[in-house]
Protein backbone atom coordinates (compact mmCIF):
# COMPACT_ATOMS: atom_id res chain seq x y z
CA UNK A 1 0.00 0.00 0.00
CA UNK A 2 2.76 2.37 0.70
CA UNK A 3 4.23 1.54 -2.51
CA UNK A 4 1.56 2.72 -4.33
CA UNK A 5 1.03 6.10 -2.61
CA UNK A 6 4.60 6.50 -3.04
CA UNK A 7 4.61 5.95 -6.84
CA UNK A 8 0.95 8.45 -7.02
CA UNK A 9 2.89 11.30 -4.97
CA UNK A 10 5.73 10.76 -7.24
CA UNK A 11 3.50 10.65 -10.71
CA UNK A 12 1.55 14.19 -9.25
CA UNK A 13 4.56 16.11 -8.43
CA UNK A 14 6.02 15.01 -12.09
CA UNK A 15 2.18 15.98 -13.63
CA UNK A 16 2.83 19.72 -11.46
CA UNK A 17 6.50 20.34 -12.82
CA UNK A 18 5.62 19.37 -16.43
CA UNK A 19 2.33 21.83 -15.92
CA UNK A 20 0.52 18.94 -18.27
CA UNK A 21 -1.71 16.52 -16.93
CA UNK A 22 -1.25 13.13 -18.78
CA UNK A 23 0.12 9.90 -18.57
CA UNK A 24 3.79 10.99 -18.51
CA UNK A 25 3.62 11.23 -14.50
CA UNK A 26 1.50 7.99 -14.05
CA UNK A 27 3.83 5.97 -15.84
CA UNK A 28 7.50 7.37 -14.35
CA UNK A 29 5.73 7.51 -11.02
CA UNK A 30 4.84 3.86 -11.38
CA UNK A 31 8.73 3.30 -12.39
CA UNK A 32 10.16 5.22 -9.45
CA UNK A 33 7.89 3.16 -6.94
CA UNK A 34 9.23 -0.11 -8.43
CA UNK A 35 12.74 0.96 -8.36
CA UNK A 36 12.63 2.34 -4.72
CA UNK A 37 11.25 -0.69 -3.50
CA UNK A 38 13.70 -3.17 -4.99
CA UNK A 39 16.00 -1.45 -3.64
CA UNK A 40 14.24 -1.86 0.50
CA UNK A 41 14.91 0.33 2.84
CA UNK A 42 18.12 2.09 1.71
CA UNK A 43 16.01 3.13 -1.32
CA UNK A 44 13.02 4.37 0.83
CA UNK A 45 15.81 6.28 2.98
CA UNK A 46 16.85 8.12 0.18
CA UNK A 47 13.77 8.59 -1.01
CA UNK A 48 12.93 10.15 1.51
CA UNK A 49 15.72 12.19 2.30
CA UNK A 50 15.64 13.66 -1.45
CA UNK A 51 11.90 14.25 -0.68
CA UNK A 52 12.55 16.61 2.61
CA UNK A 53 15.82 17.98 0.56
CA UNK A 54 13.12 19.26 -2.17
CA UNK A 55 10.23 20.26 0.33
CA UNK A 56 13.07 22.71 2.02
CA UNK A 57 14.55 23.84 -1.15
CA UNK A 58 11.02 24.67 -2.27
CA UNK A 59 10.21 26.43 0.96
CA UNK A 60 13.43 28.36 1.24
CA UNK A 61 12.58 29.57 -2.56
CA UNK A 62 9.66 30.43 -1.40
CA UNK A 63 10.16 32.39 1.34
CA UNK A 64 12.99 34.56 -0.49
CA UNK A 65 10.51 35.25 -3.00
CA UNK A 66 7.99 37.13 -0.57
CA UNK A 67 10.92 38.52 0.95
Amino acid sequence: MIRNLIGAFIGNRIDRSDGRGGVKGAVLGYAAQRVITRMGAPGLILAGGYGLWKFASDRRKRRNAAS
